[in-house]
């Protein structure tokens, strides 16, 4: 919920923050944010702005965004077991 707010107010269309219009729609179904794009759109501004968000809530420590397809960004949380045993 609080992902999709801060993508509609920081999305950039034409160089200005706050100006999807008919070209960007980000909608939400329970866990799932999508993005849909008809101009040209920079999967990596997603994963910027995504990165962006988790910093300002202080979760970036936690999870981390990977793309599971080439499609679509997923949060994870870093596998912390492994680390331990490598110690």
């Amino acid at each position: 919920k609080d992902l999709e707010k801060f993508l509609i107010s920081r999305i950039k269309v034409d160089g200005k923050t706050g100006n999807l219009g008919d070209t960007v729609a980000v909608t939400r179904d329970k866990s799932k944010i999508h993005v849909n794009a008809e101009a040209p759109f920079s999967k990596r501004y997603l994963k910027y702005l995504s990165k962006k968000y988790l910093k300002a809530q202080q979760l970036r420590d936690f999870l981390r965004v990977v793309a599971p397809s080439k499609t679509s960004y997923e949060l994870r949380y870093f596998n912390i077991n492994e680390d331990n045993e490598e110690e």
